[in-house]
């Protein structure tokens, strides 16, 4: 009789010894395929922190975590499987000291700064997330709120030439005009006037040495006096009293970083323009240009899906 019961008995004991093992691969396959994500920079302030933390929440089964600048090795100490997330310019330059290191994304690096710190060429491993709106987005916003300008005005100087080639090439395609006008001297108002007599409308690249806290009562007010809409460059510039501009917040770039580090390192962009985006606008500006109320949410929208568009 029992050894009986002891053959009906075992095949459960089987089954269950089966699913423990089960339980044990899928659980030992779930930590093998979670990511080490790390977020670096030189700034060490609870708005980091709290970055950090809300990219962890939408990757609960990575190990997300900020570490600062100071406290991190040589990238090439790291470990290989490290994905590494650069949030300032300091950390860009650690990372670029070394040939060697693991798979980073560039959080939000201006053109202009790429630039400056790497020129023509991209390191291997290197993944740069552009903080400047995409040409195309902007001008299609310009012809989106103001459909009968032709003749968009640009400011650039030295550092910022270099756009000029894309944009215009952008324009092109738009049926667009870029006119332009070399800006060296911001105490010289000259080539800002002259630019203003001959453009429907400005459009500010992301150009520091151009668009600051110095330059922009002139900017503003002189564009006010030839009822001549500037469209960006920023959203720091919008409410100060340009009209409009696409930009990305911290819940889009957290999506965009979602997103990116669902994929491998190797089919990461090399440069990349963020696809989640915003519109903001200056409804005291707009109606002094007698434009409508301007729909934020329906311009944005309007404009991602023609950028979906094959």
């Amino acid at each position: 009789m029992n050894s009986r019961l002891s053959r009906k008995t075992s095949p459960p004991r089987r089954l269950l010894a089966g699913l423990y093992l089960v339980l044990v691969g899928w659980l030992a396959s779930l930590s093998a395929g979670a990511e080490d994500i790390v977020l670096t920079g030189a700034d060490d302030s609870p708005g980091v922190h709290a970055f950090a933390t809300a990219l962890g929440e939408l990757r609960p089964g990575d190990t997300v975590r900020f570490q600062p600048l100071a406290s991190l090795p040589a990238p090439s100490q790291l470990p290989a499987r490290t994905r590494l997330i650069l949030l300032d310019l300091p950390s860009l330059d650690w990372r670029l000291q070394d040939t060697q290191g693991p798979a980073t994304l560039v959080l939000r690096i201006s053109r202009l700064q790429a630039r400056q710190r790497l020129g023509t060429t991209l390191p291997a491993r290197l993944s740069l997330l552009w903080s400047d709106p995409p040409p195309q987005r902007q001008l299609q916003l310009t012809r989106a709120l103001l459909p009968q300008a032709r003749r968009v005005g640009v400011l650039y100087d030295q550092h910022s030439e270099f756009l000029l080639g894309e944009l215009r090439q952008t324009a092109d395609a738009l049926g667009l005009q870029i006119i332009s006008e070399r800006w060296d001297n911001i105490h010289d108002s000259r080539p800002l006037q002259s630019l203003l007599k001959k453009s429907d409308v400005l459009l500010g690249l992301d150009d520091p040495d151009l668009y600051n806290p110095k330059t922009a009562k002139n900017l503003l007010l002189s564009s006010y006096a030839r009822q001549t809409a500037l469209i960006g460059p920023n959203a720091a510039f919008v409410k100060a009293g340009s009209l409009a501009t696409s930009y990305s917040d911290q819940n889009d770039w957290l999506a965009i970083l979602d997103e990116l580090l669902d994929r491998p390192p190797a089919t990461w962009p090399r440069a990349h323009y963020a696809e989640h985006f915003k519109v903001l606008s200056n409804p005291q500006v707009a109606r002094s240009l007698g434009i409508e109320q301007i729909d934020e949410a329906l311009v944005a929208t309007q404009l991602a899906a023609g950028e979906s568009r094959p």
